[in-house]
């Protein structure tokens, strides 16, 4: 090779490496962000708003509202472990070699209700709990209502689109705390 043709395959090796680097700054710059946002979704979900909500309570009311609320979440539990429940067999389903779509329709139809069972078991809870309540504790109650998700509101913590739906008790999982 002349001087030449290594001068033109060193500064294309040189500009090839600055890309893959750059890559994998970038790669490493995302990859921090994305554990970032985890932790955050996962600290949201135990310590977010409902705790911040209840805390603008007099003590009386707010454990009154902490016990019903945690009630109506254990009372809602089975019906999101179902729910989780058929999405995985749903997910199994999808992934077989010879996949049969009105079963993994079925599951998720199946899913999708017992989500919604769910949601209306919490949501009439908080229906009954805040007309129990005066108009000023409405008011910092009335948050509850409204459905929180990926599309709407803060963020939920979610694995992503391909997994289980989690309960969406007024506290996370568990329910209030």
């Amino acid at each position: 090779m002349s001087g030449r043709s290594l001068k033109i395959a060193l500064a294309v090796s040189v500009a090839l490496n600055l890309f893959a680097l750059a890559g994998g700054v970038a790669f490493a710059v995302s990859w921090a962000r994305v554990d970032e946002r985890v932790a955050d979704l996962r600290r949201t979900a135990r310590h977010g708003p409902f705790r911040e909500v209840i805390a603008q309570l007099q003590p009386e009311v707010r454990r009154d509202v902490r016990a019903r609320m945690r009630a109506a979440a254990l009372a809602a539990r089975p019906d999101f472990e179902a729910a989780r429940a058929a999405r995985a067999q749903a997910v199994q389903a999808a992934s077989q070699p010879r996949m049969d779509a009105a079963r993994v329709q079925a599951l998720l139809d199946q899913s999708r209700t017992a989500e919604m069972r769910g949601r209306a078991r919490l949501e009439g809870e908080a229906i009954a709990m805040l007309e129990k309540l005066d108009v000023e504790d409405r008011k910092v109650l009335s948050g509850l209502l409204m459905r929180r998700g990926p599309r709407s509101g803060p963020p939920t913590p979610d694995a992503g689109r391909n997994a289980a739906p989690r309960p969406p008790g007024p506290d996370g999982p568990d329910g209030p705390g």
